[in-house]
């Protein structure tokens, strides 16, 4: 039976929880397709020096549970799902528990602001394809791009702000920030993504408040396959910063909202291995996660978007 329950449906990308789940993670989001044994020992390397699996799961159902509540606060009528792409709890799977508690409602909201078909638009066809599958009618409501939400402009700030201040006074102003997103292919600018543009809007925003450094932006984590991706690429863009002189360095990765590979292991492991061998210090901002200031910005989402 239908009821007056606002349904929330956080989406995010879905990650492995332990080293015997990374081979079928991996032919998951291969579509199928076999996986070398190269590629799942590179990628179980990768998890056991993040200690064994990645925090995205615990996360998200900490965003989900602290936004439903936050929600919930003036007048209790929501409840808040998470919908993976990649991994359990799959999005076909929530979208028929949904359907199951009666949730005729729906505000859908990819846990990244940026848009683009590749990544926003695919989860929305996952999200078509599970409402098909469950046989029930749903009023959905799509939330497409948030980048240039004051509140989650505001918080990226403030991180960026406090991560600034590990550095000694004297130096501070000097340091250059290196804002980083996951690479995409090139072949998204042919297509008018507005991927890109979404980036650089909400750089300029956060610099705006944050104040006068020198900054760069670059691409992180492109994929596998020979075609052409975005760059800049990160550590081509730390050489270069090395190059001039700089020794000190703050990585902002706002491309990525919750702590996963991207930050764990590319940022914290890989960049930072690359700047000690260079004598450089590398500091990262942290991530948003499920910080108040967080959970704030998307219930203001939400609420603009029932």
């Amino acid at each position: 039976m239908a009821n007056d329950t606002i349904g929330i449906l956080l989406m995010a990308y879905g990650s492995a929880s332990s080293l015997d789940e990374i081979e079928p993670y991996l032919q998951d989001i291969r579509g199928g397709r076999p996986v070398g044994a190269e590629l799942i020992e590179q990628v179980k390397e990768r998890y056991r020096l993040m200690g064994g699996k990645s925090p995205l799961i615990e996360i998200t159902k900490q965003q989900a549970a602290a936004l439903e509540k936050t929600l919930n606060r003036d007048q209790p009528r929501f409840k808040v799902y998470i919908g993976m792409r990649h991994w359990h709890p799959y999005i076909k799977d929530t979208v028929a528990v949904m359907a199951a508690d009666g949730i005729r409602t729906i505000t859908a909201l990819c846990l990244t602001p940026y848009y683009s078909k590749m990544s926003v638009g695919a989860y929305y066809q996952k999200l078509d394809e599970a409402v098909s599958a469950a046989g029930q009618t749903f009023q959905i409501r799509r939330v497409e791009s948030w980048n240039d939400h004051p509140k989650l402009i505001g918080a990226i700030a403030t991180k960026v702000t406090q991560a600034l201040e590990r550095f000694p006074s004297d130096i501070r102003k000097k340091v250059p920030l290196l804002f980083s997103a996951h690479s995409l292919p090139e072949r998204i600018l042919a297509e008018k993504d507005p991927y890109p543009q979404e980036l650089n809007e909400t750089i300029e925003l956060i610099m705006k408040k944050v104040g006068l450094y020198e900054w760069r932006f670059a691409y992180q984590s492109k994929g596998r396959t020979p075609e052409p991706w975005l760059g800049p690429d990160a550590a081509a863009v730390i050489d270069e910063l090395h190059a001039q002189g700089h020794r000190h360095l703050l990585m902002a990765p706002i491309g990525f909202i919750s702590d996963h590979m991207e930050t764990l292991y590319d940022v914290d492991i890989m960049y930072r291995k690359q700047c000690d061998a260079k004598g450089i210090r590398l500091e990262r901002a942290e991530s948003l996660n499920a910080t108040p200031a967080f959970i704030e910005t998307m219930a203001d989402v939400v609420r603009q978007n029932l």
